[in-house]
């Protein structure tokens, strides 16, 4: 097979070359990461690391003396750095117990250019160059293919343990295998599919198929995405991680597809909070029967989240704790990237779960004892409004004169403390976007008394002062998100969410073209046509998760009964999917079966106790006022997904989903364009 061709940014070397010592840039460092294979790190981070390699090895690291320090290197866009000497690398923003192993690469297999180990690569290097340093070189991948050794005799040999390398010339270089068993020999056949690796022998390279420059290297980044998790359980700490690795990745493949062409870039740091509270320590893990531990984990990530946070002894150590975090990472960011604030870097955030509601606590500076004190004060206006006798209104009168001179002192108080501290924003960061998935932010807001008013501005529920742009991402069957549109205007409870573009979708209609959509204005049961119910593929309009909420008032209704029903875990798994669909009875069976689809759920979804929708005569509410943006969104569910399962699984769909990437980036980047845009304008 023809090999990749060798890449040389300088306009290839001389055809015919002596053979020297390989140079920084012929090198190339690997990293591994989850036991799998090698992977090389890009020639920017490789050559530093060469370099680091290079100046601890002259420092004397070796002469019985002190090993000179050598400064970490930053690597992969600055999320990690290696250290030489430990030939170790390691995350720069989060905790990770696994050290990721890093190597130097010299000698390469044919083909996929995998380095050979290291201990073999150095011996093999060692004799190449005791044989042949000085020796003309021909340049034998410009000329030909490589030709078959078989009948060419070996002009040197090396024996290591269980193999021996051949050099049938100075660069055609050969590895046999001397026992079938031999590691190498074993990972060659499994990676390269060697038949025999061998009798055919494996021909090897010096030096790596592309030399390492420094103007391989990462764009900027330009806008920082936080990615913030529910509470979780304690030993779950990796998880946010991985999920961030996942979001990340995904995005990487999106950026190089759709974004190659900016100069900027956007990075996912997972924010990690949940590992440094206490909490209860392991009550609640200790407290949990064995056998339902698996079923329960999925269960108590989000009942258990809702309980800790409802609960006043842990809610402040959950605000700090998140809060805390943010700010943490925002200044190590901006210390280790000092250009980022000076060229106008922007912040979003990505929440998952009850995350978004920890997050938009922070956001608002949100308290329950706001909420007690209203109460409160509701109740002494009740009192008030009642006939009294002489003796209680005179003891109501002093009790009021009381208070307002607890307030003024208290206010006093304030002010002295004040003028010496003064308090610190919340974030040190303003907040561009922020993104929910499968959030039940709304549910929240509904139950402290949010109601949809007339305006159809964000600001109803989160000021645009704090932060730009509030998106909510779901999946159709996520059994803990909620809407939030129709808490802004209730008619919107009757427009379907914006439905998200496929990631391959050629030329998709930008979003905020996208006219909004009815969804079916609920029918009599007895309307429908049997064909009609009996399509077992949900369409957007059908797909019961909309057919079920109809949200106005009612969405506290079934709000409550989600909250309830999570947070009574004894129900199990589907008492806690399907009290937030109005059907507890519900088994796996009555989901799937295409006949009681739409329609049946048209009938079970009554029985929540909602209040059927005033319809116009057009058959559907007659729009008011429209939305100043669109806040939920929607990923078009798959044709083949069963949606009792759906439901299980939709929760934790979102990290991997090249939609979802595709849709953050699509913000970040428009918004970034927008203010180019208009800058160069402001120049010309």
């Amino acid at each position: 097979t023809a090999l990749p061709e060798r890449r040389r940014p300088g306009g290839g070397r001389p055809r015919y070359e002596v053979v020297r010592e390989l140079g920084a840039e012929e090198v190339r460092w690997f990293y591994r990461e989850d036991r799998k294979t090698w992977k090389p790190f890009i020639g920017y981070d490789s050559l530093r690391i060469e370099l680091a390699f290079r100046a601890l090895g002259s420092s004397g690291g070796g002469g019985g003396g002190e090993p000179a320090a050598v400064e970490p290197v930053c690597v992969r866009s600055g999320l990690y750095e290696v250290d030489v000497a430990s030939a170790e690398s390691y995350p720069v923003y989060w905790n990770q117990t696994e050290k990721i192993p890093v190597m130097r690469g010299q000698w390469f297999i044919d083909g996929t250019w995998q380095p050979l180990e290291e201990e073999e690569s150095n011996l093999i290097e060692q004799e190449h160059l005791n044989r042949f340093k000085g020796q003309q070189l021909q340049e034998s991948f410009d000329m030909e293919i490589s030709k078959p050794v078989d009948g060419k005799e070996a002009i040197h040999s090396l024996k290591l343990s269980r193999n021996h390398v051949d050099w049938h010339s100075v660069d055609e270089v050969y590895l046999y295998s001397d026992a079938t068993t031999s590691k190498i020999a074993r990972t060659v056949t499994q990676k390269l599919g060697f038949s025999k690796a061998s009798s055919s022998g494996t021909r090897l390279h010096r030096g790596y198929v592309e030399e390492a420059t420094l103007e391989d290297k990462p764009p900027q980044t330009s806008h920082i995405v936080f990615v913030v998790h529910g509470i979780g359980q304690k030993m779950d700490q990796g998880r946010i991680i991985k999920n961030t690795a996942m979001m990340r990745d995904t995005a990487r493949k999106v950026e190089e597809k759709y974004f190659s062409n900016l100069a900027t870039h956007v990075e996912f740091l997972p924010v990690e909070w949940r590992s440094k509270l206490t909490l209860d320590g392991d009550t609640v893990d200790s407290i949990t029967p064995d056998k339902v531990r698996g079923l329960r984990d999925m269960l108590n990530s989000s009942a258990m989240d809702i309980m800790y946070y409802t609960s006043p002894l842990y809610r402040d150590e959950l605000v700090k704790g998140l809060q805390q975090e943010l700010n943490r990472l925002y200044s190590l960011f901006c210390s280790r990237n000092p250009e980022f604030e000076e060229k106008g870097g922007k912040v979003s955030i990505v929440s998952h779960s009850l995350g978004c509601v920890i997050t938009y606590d922070i956001m608002t500076g949100w308290n329950p004892v706001r909420l007690y004190e209203q109460l409160l004060q509701k109740e002494e206006e009740e009192l008030e409004e009642r006939w009294m006798s002489y003796e209680e209104q005179r003891l109501l009168e002093e009790l009021y004169i009381t208070k307002q001179r607890l307030r003024e002192i208290e206010e006093r108080l304030h002010e002295l403390k004040a003028s010496t501290i003064s308090k610190p924003p919340v974030l040190k960061f303003k907040v561009e976007n922020f993104f929910c998935m499968g959030s039940p932010l709304a549910v929240f807001l509904a139950l402290r008394g949010i109601r949809p008013g007339t305006s159809g501005s964000q600001d109803h529920i989160l000021p645009r002062t704090i932060c730009n742009r509030l998106l909510n991402i779901f999946h159709p069957t996520d059994p803990v998100a909620y809407r939030l549109e129709p808490l802004i205007l209730k008619h919107y409870s009757n427009i379907s969410p914006v439905q998200i573009h496929w990631y391959n979708t050629a030329n998709p209609l930008p979003y905020e073209h996208m006219k909004p959509s009815f969804l079916n204005p609920t029918k009599e049961p007895t309307s429908a046509p049997d064909t009609e119910s009996a399509s077992a593929a949900p369409s957007p309009t059908t797909s019961p998760v909309m057919v079920r909420r109809h949200y106005g008032e009612s969405i506290t209704n079934i709000g409550k009964a989600s909250i309830l029903g999570a947070a009574s875990i004894g129900k199990g798994l589907g008492g806690m999917l399907f009290s937030r669909f109005g059907r507890s009875s519900a088994t796996p069976q009555t989901m799937e079966t295409g006949k009681d689809g739409p329609e049946g759920d048209e009938k079970k979804a009554t029985t929540v106790g909602t209040p059927p929708l005033p319809h116009s005569s057009s058959g559907f509410l007659e729009p008011t006022m429209e939305l100043e943006h669109r806040i939920d969104f929607e990923l078009r569910e798959g044709l083949v997904e069963s949606r009792y399962w759906s439901a299980v699984t939709s929760h934790t769909a979102y990290w991997s989903s090249l939609d979802i990437a595709l849709f953050l980036l699509t913000f970040m980047y428009k918004q970034d364009q927008e203010e180019t845009d208009k800058s160069n304008l402001d120049t010309i």
